[in-house]
């Protein structure tokens, strides 16, 4: 949290004076039958989304609830092994798993302004772990937590500010991730016009193309080696099918073949610049192509294409991840386990054959279109990444008071006095002092 000056009427506060800290607990194995209740058992992984927890994993019986502590609504509970500062508010009475410490807050403070808070205190979380293997914050050092403390009328306009603010931020980041999936649509939209000839505006004379089998315009069409390749250190790549996305070869995770085996594994066909490797196992049907100035040979799932001197390379690669290929190889993909295409469908696939000067302008028109989709998803990540941004640029503002400045000028009898945040803690210091004392009067009778 940002240090500095408080803003008027604000106290520094642990994070223990707001309320009573507890530390969730699993049932053992014996006591697990238990579960299945309506009672929810939260678990990190029920924090992904923030904000209430209404669906957890597992639940628990009201049985099972009096093996863990309690935690009544409202409670605020937090990651704190593992992935440290993952926040939710409890919907009902709840229960949580040892990797969470909850703050079950007192009545008198606003349970949203509480949550944004520690929103912010993933990096205060993270600097406390000693830990080297696994990040853990325990029950004491979370207890102490900084907290900025403002009176209880700011903390209920704070916390409408930023219901306001972050709804719409969350609105503009929803509407940001969609557009990959639209640019996901387009790109596939160019590549089936491509195939059918409205590419180039000439579909009346789409009925004159030739539509051959694969085997018949390619030069080659080699399976890989049916071997696992025996790995070095050094040397060749030897490339595998994760490797290669449509169109976009990453050679930056592969591994290496020394001489011997390289030479072993390019008996069938030696693999040049401009040939088309193309996945036939795992996941079927991607099409990429080899870049100039590599030298590689072929994994394991994977097939060998090279375009006759009549077919241009990149125009079979965009025939080959289009959806004219790609419905074919869902109806023909066998396996269940590892899915799989026959070498003997490949080589039947039809791929529609313009003339070559056709193909080059196609291509042309692919690589600007999809160089135009390029750059809007460029545009949206970078807005993504400032929407990000932005959610923790409003926390930072609303916990150094500068969204209510305004406010707190124009109501200065609602943070002073018995209004003040000084008072409102004594009240609560009060509040759980009485409450310890009636838990120690029924322990005595």
């Amino acid at each position: 949290m940002s240090a500095g000056k408080l803003p008027e009427g604000w106290i520094e506060s642990e994070l223990s004076a707001l309320g009573h800290i507890v530390t969730g607990k699993t049932p053992s194995t014996k006591q697990r039958s238990n579960f299945g209740g309506d009672i929810p058992f939260i678990k990190p992984g029920d924090l992904d989304l923030g904000g209430y927890i209404i669906t957890t994993a597992d639940t628990l019986t009201d049985e099972g609830l009096t093996l863990v502590p309690e935690l009544p609504a409202n409670s605020i509970v937090v990651t704190c092994i593992g992935n440290l500062g993952k926040v939710g508010i409890t919907f009902k009475r709840s229960a949580s798993n040892q990797q969470i410490n909850a703050l079950i807050p007192s009545g008198k403070i606003n349970v949203q302004f509480v949550y944004y808070q520690i929103l912010t205190l993933k990096p205060w979380l993270e600097s406390q772990s000693a830990a080297t293997t696994i990040a853990i914050v325990n029950k004491s050092k979370f207890s102490q937590a900084p907290f900025k403390f403002p009176p209880i009328s700011e903390q209920k306009i704070i916390a409408e500010k930023l219901d306001t603010l972050l709804a719409q931020v969350d609105s503009t980041k929803a509407r940001l991730e969609q557009i990959p999936k639209i640019l996901k649509r387009f790109r596939q939209a160019v590549l089936t016009a491509a195939v059918s000839g409205k590419l180039t505006k000439r579909s009346d004379e789409y009925h004159n193309w030739q539509e051959l089998p694969l085997s018949h315009i390619a030069s080659h069409v080699v399976d890989c080696p049916h071997s696992t390749p025996k790995w070095s250190s050094e040397g060749k790549y030897c490339v595998r099918t994760t490797a290669f996305s449509p169109f976009n070869l990453d050679l930056s995770n592969q591994g290496y073949v020394d001489e011997k085996t390289y030479l072993e594994r390019i008996q069938r066909l030696k693999p040049e610049a401009d040939d088309i490797l193309y996945s036939r196992e795992g996941t079927v049907g991607i099409a990429c192509q080899i870049p100039k100035g590599v030298e590689l040979c072929l994994g394991q799932r994977m097939v060998l294409i090279r375009a006759s001197g009549k077919m241009s390379g990149k125009y079979l690669t965009i025939v080959l991840n289009s959806n004219k290929i790609l419905k074919i190889v869902k109806s023909k993909t066998m396996g269940s386990t590892v899915p799989r295409i026959n070498m003997s469908d490949i080589k039947s696939y039809p791929i529609p054959f313009p003339s070559l000067p056709e193909q080059h302008e196609i291509v042309r028109r692919v690589e600007q279109l999809f160089a135009y989709a390029d750059t809007i998803e460029k545009q949206v990540n970078s807005a993504l990444l400032g929407v990000n941004n932005l959610t923790q640029s409003i926390l930072a503002k609303a916990f150094r008071g500068e969204l209510t400045e305004q406010w707190r000028a124009e109501n200065s009898e609602l943070i002073s006095g018995e209004n003040s945040a000084a008072a409102l803690l004594e009240k609560i210091k009060a509040e759980r002092a009485a409450s310890t004392g009636k838990k120690a009067s029924r322990k005595k009778s």
